[in-house]
């Protein structure tokens, strides 16, 4: 008979009834009513009125009946605390049974009961089963202490239990070794010390080694994941653990297999890359993977999502493996979209042939997102494989006579793509791509043609009539295509300005005068601006060479693929991101690979300069780099490179908000180029003062000085990892001038010499503007404080974090690298007070999905404070007002980097936290912002 009967409700009063079977004098009643219990609380019904009767039923030798209360009380010993107390006495005198099941039944229930009172009598009962004769009950102790320590931290460690855990990992079975791990590795990520608690030795390394062969499936994960952030002492000690880990590539569970892949690409960094054993090692890795791709398909996507990060690190893997990724077609969409990345990641000379015939046959699919992919895939390996260029362009050409739409439509955002790769090579099949031109309906591809047509004019008769056909449409058509056909029509009338004056004066007006959105406005101005006062520099900006687009636009960030490569095997490796990502609340050790070794770093340097050369070259935009080891080694006597700077004039208002030209707006003639910036007029179509509702009558405040505000100085380099070397630091603005200021600890026993410092590409474009002048020798256990002065004018990338840094600093001793994250307000300028027109219209200007909101608590101040303490942190105060007994602060920010945000804050009288709201273009700035307001007006 099944358990389905207990579900069934009884007649009469069910609880009343149950409760007579619970105190019941036969055992097997008393049993059924339990079960019965157990149902009604499965399918949600509220039975937590029974919990004495169901308490008294523990004092019972029966394991199953034992059972079934314990996960009763587990359920609702949290709604029923005092009540659970009346167990502890039962838990207690269980964990001392003669049978090791039911002394691990009981340290297991009561780590589950998450009861602080309860708690307190667990510790005792633990302890002992902790150092339990039956190995089954010290395994469950040991998870019960990552419970306990979730639960009450501070117990667990003033207790001792971490030590005993540690001593576990010495433990004679290996399934207790095992959850020793798991426990330790969990306690340890929800540390806040930081500091690892698995002190990874030697000894200990051959003690893990040793269960490793014996223990279940899911302790060898544990085990494995273990050994991958220990560090081995030389190359040796590293191939011997990877010899002892290779035979896990052989195992059925995928989780153990790809455990096992994360240790050897981690071990594999210690060693001389073209040593014989990685040559190996790359062998024994490609078949555990490629098996992997025959499992069911929510298995193949991990392993595909995992291999992706695999080729991106060390595409040697799987280059002769490139067939097993060729798409079947019943393989789900999730699966053949991530085949087809993979495939272009391992494309080259030797299987571009092969790849392409694939590529082909996908771009007659039914599945039209698949579809699309695979024809963008055939660009990519144009871009990607010089060689098959010719070759990738007549497929496309193909593609396009089945004048299929979707497919026609890609086909010229890539070719797109390919005309910027290998410019005056392509160019006659211009004649085909406008064949299709009717054809396109898509905002893309249409954007795409008009580039095309816009960028080859001079090659094409018939370029203005075709124009001029999109032109008829302008208000209907999509943004991208609007701004695009206003920059072509730009590009053929400084190509051939004898026939398409009336052209370009048509888009011109209708990109100024008719239109609402700002961004295609001030394109607008700015080519009328620059077509009026100087033609030549117009063509000088608007067809300046191009530089070529990068071979690969999606790899990975080299320090995130690091970071992931370390985290194969879990939902990091599947997002693709680091964990601090989506996990909540986590403060564990961010993991990194190796360094390679010196032996490696000797072989390879002709290697890295070839690479620096190729990085220098400045034809061709690279993707986010990241603080690559050769860093220091880059020419730093080399000129800094600057990014080109718009057409600035002397009268007007220009670039505010990244683009804004509110001195043109009247027209653009001679005397809106003479007016001074405060009296910029309102943009067309925008709001008047009678209209401007609470922002209309707004007066402006006086400016004062203050103090700037400057962060605490915070670690940013351990001793531990620059060899005896830390540094402390932090970032100030004073008097305009951006400082890095650094104190510099010797905590060595030599002294420290020859200082130098390297900054990455930033988002700010911030570089050191002398050298890092540092009083030497620093003797031992001296302190050095040092200001390095930065400028804003380095190249500029952006990063993540927005204002994350990355910086090499080399001494005598060895090159060292950390990151940091400096603080936004230092990016604001000092001509950021903005006139008060312009501020009314930018702000209604600016979409209002573009506004966010923040809540700044416990700000002790009125609103003159808090004016003050912004303004002398150059947050201008443009108004102030009182509406409805609330004081309203209207403020501007200009960055560095010329993009403008206006804020709103409102203080209601009595309550401390006021109400942050920042409207900018680029609202990538807005967290930046509000916890620098947060940091300024807690100073």
């Amino acid at each position: 008979m099944t358990d389905s009967k207990y579900f069934t409700t009884t007649k009469k009063g069910e609880i009343f009834e149950l409760k007579s079977e619970l105190n019941s004098d036969k055992k097997e009643k008393k049993k059924e009513a339990v079960k019965k219990v157990i149902a009604s609380m499965t399918v949600g019904k509220d039975v937590s009125a029974l919990f004495p009767d169901v308490v008294n039923c523990m004092q019972t030798d029966n394991l199953e009946l034992k059972k079934l209360v314990y996960l009763y009380l587990m359920n609702y010993a949290k709604s029923q605390p005092d009540m659970a107390i009346m167990a502890v006495n039962t838990f207690v005198k269980d964990c001392e049974d003669p049978n090791p099941l039911i002394r691990a039944l009981a340290v297991r229930t009561m780590g589950c009961i998450r009861v602080d009172k309860i708690t307190e009598y667990l510790c005792e009962p633990l302890r002992k089963c902790l150092k339990d004769e039956d190995p089954y009950v010290r395994k469950t102790a040991a998870i019960c202490v990552a419970k306990l320590h979730d639960i009450n931290a501070s117990m667990v460690e003033d207790q001792g239990f971490l030590d005993q855990l540690k001593e576990l990992l010495s433990d004679s079975n290996p399934m207790v070794v095992a959850n020793a791990v798991a426990s330790l590795t969990e306690i340890n990520e929800a540390s806040s010390s930081g500091q690892p608690l698995m002190e990874l030795n030697a000894a200990t390394m051959n003690k893990l080694l040793t269960a490793l062969n014996e223990c279940t499936e899911w302790g060898q994960v544990f085990i494995l994941d273990a050994l991958s952030q220990y560090s081995p002492k030389d190359e040796r000690e590293a191939q011997s653990i990877c010899e002892r880990i290779t035979p896990r590539l052989a195992h059925a569970n995928a989780a153990v297999v790809l455990s096992a892949v994360k240790c050897l690409m981690k071990f594999m960094e210690l060693m001389v890359g073209d040593s014989e054993f990685v040559k190996n090692l790359t062998k024994k890795l490609a078949p555990p993977l490629v098996t992997l791709l025959s499992s069911e398909p929510e298995v193949q996507y991990v392993a595909l999502r995992n291999i992706n990060l695999i080729v991106q690190k060390r595409p040697e893997l799987l280059k002769h493996e490139m067939k097993v990724f060729f798409v079947k077609y019943n393989d789900p969409i999730y699966v053949k979209l991530e085949k087809l990345d993979i495939m272009i990641r391992l494309a080259s000379e030797a299987n571009i042939v092969q790849v392409l015939s694939e590529l082909k046959e996908y771009a007659t699919e039914v599945d039209v997102d698949f579809v699309r992919k695979a024809v963008r895939a055939i660009g990519r390996c144009a871009i990607k494989v010089e060689t098959s260029a010719e070759r990738c362009v007549s497929t496309l050409l193909d593609l396009i006579q089945t004048k299929v739409n979707y497919v026609v439509q890609e086909a010229i955002v890539v070719i797109k793509d390919i005309f910027r790769k290998y410019p005056n090579k392509y160019e006659s099949i211009i004649s085909t791509l406008c064949e299709n031109l009717d054809t396109l309906d898509e905002p893309e591809a249409r954007a795409s043609m008009i580039w095309i047509i816009g960028e080859y004019a001079e090659r094409i008769d018939n370029a203005d009539e075709l124009l001029e056909s999109f032109l008829e449409g302008f208000h209907d058509e999509n943004t991208q295509v609007q701004l695009q056909l206003l920059t072509a029509i730009v590009k053929l009338f400084l190509k051939r300005p004898t026939d398409t004056q009336e052209l370009v004066q048509q888009v011109l007006s209708l990109a100024t005068q008719d239109s609402d959105n700002p961004d295609l406005r001030d394109r607008g101005f700015i080519y009328w601006r620059l077509l009026s006062t100087d033609p030549g520099a117009a063509k000088e900006v608007v067809l300046a060479e191009k530089p070529l687009i990068a071979e690969e636009t999606d790899l990975i960030e080299p320090t995130l693929l690091d970071e992931l490569i370390c985290h194969i095997a879990s939902l990091a490796s599947v997002y693709h991101k680091p964990p601090s990502a989506f996990v909540e609340g986590r403060t564990g050790l961010r993991r990194a690979l190796p360094k390679q070794s010196s032996g490696d770093n000797e072989s390879n340097s002709d290697q890295q300069q070839q690479q620096q050369q190729q990085q220098q070259q400045p034809t061709v935009i690279p993707n986010q780099d990241s603080l690559i080891p050769d860093l220091l080694n880059m020419d730093i006597s080399a000129p800094p490179v600057v990014p080109a700077a718009q057409p600035a004039y002397t009268g007007g208002t220009l670039d505010l908000l990244s683009g804004g030209l509110d001195s043109l707006l009247g027209g653009g003639g001679a005397d809106a180029a003479a007016a001074p910036a405060a009296g910029a007029t309102p943009p067309v179509g925008g709001a008047n003062t009678s209209s401007a509702g609470l922002l209309g009558d707004i007066f402006g405040m006086p400016a004062t000085a203050g103090q700037g505000y400057s962060l605490p100085k915070q670690l940013w380099l351990p001793a531990n990892r620059g060899k005896g070397m830390e540094i402390t630091g932090t970032f100030s603005r004073r008097n305009g001038i951006i400082s890095m200021d650094m104190t510099i600890h010797n905590k060595a026993m030599q002294p420290i010499t020859n200082f130098a410092i390297q900054l990455n590409k930033n988002s700010f474009g911030i570089t050191p503007s002398a050298t890092l002048n540092v009083p030497a020798p620093v003797a031992p256990n001296q302190s050095v404080d040092v200001s390095l002065i930065l400028a804003t004018t380095g190249p500029v990338q952006r990063m993540d974090p927005l204002t994350n840094l990355q910086v090499a600093i080399k001494n005598s001793v060895d090159v060292f690298y950390f990151a940091t994250v400096m603080p936004m307000h230092i990016f604001f300028t000092e001509d950021g007070a903005m006139e008060k027109r312009v501020f009314l219209s930018t702000w209604k200007d600016i979409p209002s999905q573009n506004e966010v909101q923040f809540n700044i608590d416990n700000v002790n101040m009125n609103a003159d404070g808090i004016s003050n303490k912004l303004q002398a942190n150059n947050v201008f105060t443009i108004a102030k007002r009182n509406v409805e007994g609330q004081d309203m602060l209207y403020q501007s920010i200009k960055l560095t980097n010329g993009i403008w945000v206006l804020t709103e804050l409102k203080l209601q009288p009595g309550n401390t936290t006021i109400v942050l709201s920042l409207k900018s273009r680029a609202t990538d700035v807005a967290q930046g912002i509000n916890e620098a307001f947060q940091g300024i007006l807690h100073s």
